[in-house]
């Protein structure tokens, strides 16, 4: 599949597959997206503790910068955990502009060491903040209430409407701790039909830039 670096409308970059006419993050922000979706209607719902996030779709590595960049902010410690089945090339890692577009010169090498650190095991990128990466299908998910946050970020349901099924909620449901947060920048009702069939209670929010809406998830 035909794979394009393209900038997004606030300027930062992010993959286009251009058979699906489909983006790892949105074509009107990438940065703008990921910081309205998984920071604010997310993680700023922490602060001033320990924390684990999963991410379904680590990419480009985006929201696990951003989430690393913020956690001094919020006096977070967080424990990261980024499930990719295809992670990006070298060449893809490299065309990023993350680091310039995000005023974060000094934290280049952090940025590079998230895609270079070695896959299944946990790296301490600081003192507050470690990562750990999966080679893992979705559906292979099988973790029993060990999140607080999950950043749902699978590519969108008109090109993989699997990644969206019931099944794979129920799995996230049960991934998170009692009270835990799911955060999609996805709004269809179909989507938030299969998450209140496994349980969740859904909310829905104002979207990022070009989206209209979004959910959010709570487990009961």
């Amino acid at each position: 599949m035909k794979r394009n670096i393209i900038k997004t409308l606030d300027g930062s970059t992010t993959i286009q597959l251009q058979d699906w006419n489909e983006c790892y993050h949105s074509k009107h922000g990438a940065i703008q997206e990921a910081k309205h979706v998984f920071i604010k209607n997310g993680l700023s719902l922490f602060q001033n503790k320990t924390i684990s996030i999963l991410e379904i779709g680590f990419g480009t590595g985006l929201n696990a910068f951003i989430t690393y960049l913020e956690a001094p902010k919020l006096n977070l410690n967080i424990d990261y955990v980024g499930v990719e089945a295809y992670p990006i090339s070298s060449d893809e890692i490299l065309a990023m502009n993350y680091i310039d577009e995000l005023e974060a010169p000094d934290k280049d090498l952090i940025f590079k060491t998230m895609h270079s650190c070695i896959w299944e095991q946990k790296n301490r990128l600081s003192n507050i903040f470690s990562l750990t990466k999966r080679k893992q299908f979705f559906e292979e998910i099988n973790d029993v209430e060990q999140y607080d946050l999950i950043y749902f970020d699978a590519f969108g349901y008109r090109v993989q409407p699997e990644l969206w099924s019931t099944e794979i909620f129920r799995s996230m449901y049960a991934s998170l701790k009692p009270n835990g947060t799911l955060v999609t920048y996805a709004a269809r009702g179909v989507v938030k039909r299969s998450m209140i069939e496994v349980g969740f209670t859904v909310e829905k929010l104002a979207g990022p830039p070009g989206k209209r809406e979004m959910f959010r998830a709570t487990k009961k």
